[in-house]
């Protein structure tokens, strides 16, 4: 019985030991070519914020280093998509040393808790927080009933 429980012990140390180097090597490929793993090719870049103020909606994305000229946002229904890309800052003729914000490109939808008005859709940038101002239309706001 011993015997079986050392097996194991050393089945998962194995595995310990391969994970911990793996990790060891994405972050060395991180360090080396200057991608971010973590960054913006995540599903979920940028980070946001949904808030429901009763008569609209808004969602404030983190977009550091991006411009309001680098940014799409689209939304239709209850459908909110923000696509933007993250240019190179190099000066042209130069070569890099070091690449640690990388050119990259991002695509990130919802789908929202309810249908927002297009029309009347605000939004703005502020030291690198876009913010979205989406009134719901009046189908969509909730009424007050009087009982009597």
């Amino acid at each position: 019985m011993r015997t079986r429980i050392s097996e194991f012990d050393r089945l998962f140390g194995s595995m310990d030991l391969l994970r911990n180097r793996m990790n060891r090597l994405f972050a060395d490929f991180d360090r080396l070519y200057g991608g971010d793993l973590q960054g913006m090719w995540r599903e979920d870049y940028p980070p946001t914020n949904l808030y429901d103020f009763g008569d609209r909606l808004e969602i404030r994305a983190m977009v550091p280093g991006l411009n309001r000229e680098d940014l799409n946002v689209k939304i239709q229904g209850n459908y909110l998509e923000i696509n933007g890309t993250r240019k190179s800052d190099a000066p042209e003729g130069y070569e890099a040393h070091r690449v640690e914000r990388p050119t990259a490109t991002f695509s990130r939808s919802f789908t929202l808790p309810c249908d927002v008005d297009a029309d009347r859709v605000e939004a703005h940038m502020k030291n690198g927080m876009l913010t979205l101002i989406m009134p719901k239309p009046e189908a969509a706001k909730p009424k007050q009933i009087a009982i009597s």
